[in-house]
């Protein structure tokens, strides 16, 4: 299997100036591997940095020390030295990330949010794609236009899925995909996910449904609160 997403070493720690400059480790010394078509889910505790290891490894938060090496272009990147532009450059093209928040401009349609996702489509095909994502995700046709501020919290997370899928990036961060979604749009998600892996898309994500983590994950990295791990 192809390699798609390597650690080495990975660590991170955050200072609290406001509280006269305490440090807090996270992550200290992940080492991890993921091929195409397979998915990894990070399991452990609330609070033991498995978002945080989600945010480092989409270059959201800088890493303290480690690489963090992704396939693309045919290359592998350090997404943990890599410049800026790299970064966004490889978020394009190569890494796309769902997190538990949708965050959008406002007054932007929810079907120009998830068309304007898609990669190498024209603006018909585009459109066409994301009203196909969003009718398999239960948004109906009549919500396809407005702005998702007012929507509910699972429309709001079903659109964040569209859009995350709408991409087809060859990998693919889940941070709690199915967080907020009743149980028949989880069977879609976990069904969507399945379609990705066969096609090739390399996961990483966090399921605390453990029916979901069950279905869809092919292995398990324990990601443990430092004092624990000591």
């Amino acid at each position: 299997m192809t390699l798609m997403l390597e650690t080495q070493g990975l660590t991170k720690h955050f200072l609290l100036h406001l509280q006269g400059g305490v440090r807090i480790d996270v992550l200290d010394g992940i080492d991890m591997q993921v091929h195409a078509g397979e998915c990894v889910a990070l399991a452990g505790p609330s609070g033991a940095g498995k978002s945080t290891l989600l945010r480092s490894l989409y270059g959201n938060y800088r890493a303290g020390s480690g690489t963090i090496r992704v396939r693309h272009r045919r290359e592998m990147v350090d997404i943990a030295s890599a410049s800026p532009r790299k970064v966004v450059e490889v978020r394009e093209e190569t890494l796309g990330y769902v997190s538990q928040f949708l965050r959008v401009v406002p007054r932007v349609s929810a079907l120009t949010i998830v068309a304007d996702a898609s990669r190498g489509l024209t603006q018909d095909e585009s459109h066409s794609r994301a009203e196909a994502w969003l009718t398999r995700l239960h948004i109906p046709p009549r919500l396809h236009g407005l702005p998702p501020a007012t929507f509910s919290g699972g429309e709001q997370q079903r659109i964040n899925l569209a859009r995350g899928f709408m991409g087809s990036h060859p990998i693919l961060l889940l941070d709690e995909p199915t967080a907020s979604l009743d149980n028949a749009n989880r069977d879609i998600v976990i069904d969507m996910i399945l379609e990705a892996k066969r096609a090739g898309t390399a996961i990483v994500g966090i399921f605390h449904d453990v029916e979901v983590r069950s279905a869809v994950a092919d292995r398990l990295i324990e990601v443990l609160p430092l004092q624990d791990a000591a």
